[in-house]
This record gives structure tokens, C-alpha cells and sequence, in this order.
């Protein structure tokens, strides 16, 4: 096992980069995920790890099978320099991001995010989405980075599941609809009762913005625009939860 005791390192440096800046992580296509159970969950897809990472003195689990994944050993300064977590567990993965998807025409279940900038309600969507059985996320413009340390935190190891794709959502849209995927909006008008909405094996939703919601161009061009009514005194229901209440009434 290779040992790293500098944080000078230079590799030590690229590590940092990748948990604290979006540019790095675009630029090299990598990320680090953290913890115990999101490290295991990249054990799940070993083709994406770079190398684990572990503190000294942290044992792995026996039953975790890193044979052919390179591991490297790092003091508790380094573990401490790349942490993203107050009380961390010593271990981490170093992995690249999905690369391109082959079978892009097959999906028929969808879940389209537009300028949703909390990255917590992002890995949340993801993590919802994995757990509805849709077929990928597609993050549009202004979304927070897929790839943050805490949109992989709430994702939960549903990253290595899902295809998390960015792409521009006026061009799926459209072809969603050339392939005959309806396509649901979320509105307060020119609405209907979420309910009203047979489930079915294809279609996609898009949700919006925390503050300002969907984008008006991308309303225009939804099938239908659904509502969730709000019952009590509330102003309005968290994106996340609003998506997977929708999901999971779409995919019945």
C-alpha cells in the first residue's frame, strides 16, 4: 500500500481541489465521496475508483473486496486537509465521473431539474429518483454541481446507480416528445391535481427553481402542468419532497 505523509503532496493538492472546487471536478472528470457507506457503494462500481483512501490506524471492512483497487495510506493531517465531514471517518474514494451513456433513446422515465441550486435538495432528487426506478436525472442550467460533497452526501451512493447526466432541457424536452414520453411540468397555472395523473412506464417530470420555479420557456412546452394542493398553513412544499410525492403518483 503506497503511504502519503505530506500534505505538499502534490496529489494531496488535487484531492483537495476535487472535494472544494466545481472547476476542478469538471476539468478532470473526477470527485472524491466520503465515509464508510459511500466508499462501499463505490466499491459496487470498481471501474469508476481511482483509489481508496485511508487513514492510518482505520481498518476496512473484511468483506469489502478491493482486490485490483489501489489504496494508498495517508497521515491524519492529509485525512484532515481533504475532509469535508467535522468528524470523518477516515476513508475515502478518489473516482471518476460517469463518462458518456450509450443507451440514452431507452430511457423512458425521467426526472429534468431546472436551476435548482441547493445541493442537498439535488442529492435528495437523486437519491429519490434511484429509489422510484427512473431512468437517469437530467440537470440543466443553473443546477448545483452533481458532483458537490454534499449533493453526494444526500444522494447516499445513488450516484454509482443512476445516470446523473447535465444537458440543456429544452433539447431532451423535445425529443422526449419525438419519441412520445409526455412531459409533466410543476405549476401553479394552467394546472391539475396531481392525482389526476394515471401512472405510467414512460414520462418525465421537470421541477424548478427553490424561489422562482420552472423557467416559463420550458412551461410552454410541457404536456400537462401538475399542482400539489398545500392543505395546511405551509407556503410551499420543499422541491425535493414535491419530486418524490410526484414520482412515486407518475410510476404507480
Amino acid at each position: 500500500m503506497k503511504r502519503i505523509e505530506s500534505t505538499q503532496n502534490a496529489l494531496v493538492k488535487h484531492w483537495k481541489k476535487l472535494v472544494t472546487t466545481r472547476k476542478e471536478r469538471e476539468k478532470t472528470g473526477e470527485f472524491i465521496v466520503e465515509g464508510f457507506h459511500l466508499v462501499e457503494e463505490a466499491l459496487k462500481n470498481k471501474e469508476q475508483i481511482v483509489q481508496i483512501i485511508v487513514r492510518e490506524g482505520v481498518d476496512l471492512p473484511l468483506l469489502w473486496a478491493t482486490d485490483n483497487v489501489v489504496m494508498v495510506e495517508v497521515t491524519d493531517s492529509v485525512a484532515k486537509e481533504i475532509a469535508e465531514t467535522e468528524t470523518s471517518q477516515g476513508v475515502f474514494a478518489h473516482c471518476k465521473q460517469q463518462g458518456a451513456i450509450e443507451d440514452q433513446a431507452n430511457w423512458r422515465k425521467l426526472l429534468l431539474v431546472d436551476a435548482v441550486q441547493d445541493p442537498g435538495n439535488i442529492g435528495t432528487m437523486i437519491r429519490t429518483a434511484d429509489a422510484a426506478g427512473i431512468d437517469a436525472v437530467i440537470l440543466g442550467k443553473g443546477c448545483a454541481d452533481a458532483y458537490n460533497p454534499k449533493t453526494l452526501r444526500s444522494a447516499q451512493g445513488s450516484h454509482f446507480h443512476i445516470p446523473v447526466v447535465r444537458g440543456d432541457l429544452m433539447d431532451w424536452i423535445e425529443d422526449l416528445q419525438e419519441r412520445d414520453v409526455k412531459v409533466y411540468g410543476t405549476a401553479l397555472q394552467d394546472a391539475v391535481d396531481y392525482t389526476d395523473i394515471k401512472g405510467s412506464q414512460s414520462f418525465a417530470l421537470i421541477v424548478g427553481n427553490e424561489g422562482s420555479g420552472i423557467h416559463p420557456q420550458l412551461l410552454d412546452k410541457t404536456d400537462q402542468n401538475v399542482i400539489i394542493p398545500i392543505l395546511g398553513q405551509a407556503e410551499s412544499l420543499n422541491v425535493a419532497v414535491a419530486t418524490g410525492i410526484l414520482l412515486y403518483q407518475f410510476i404507480r
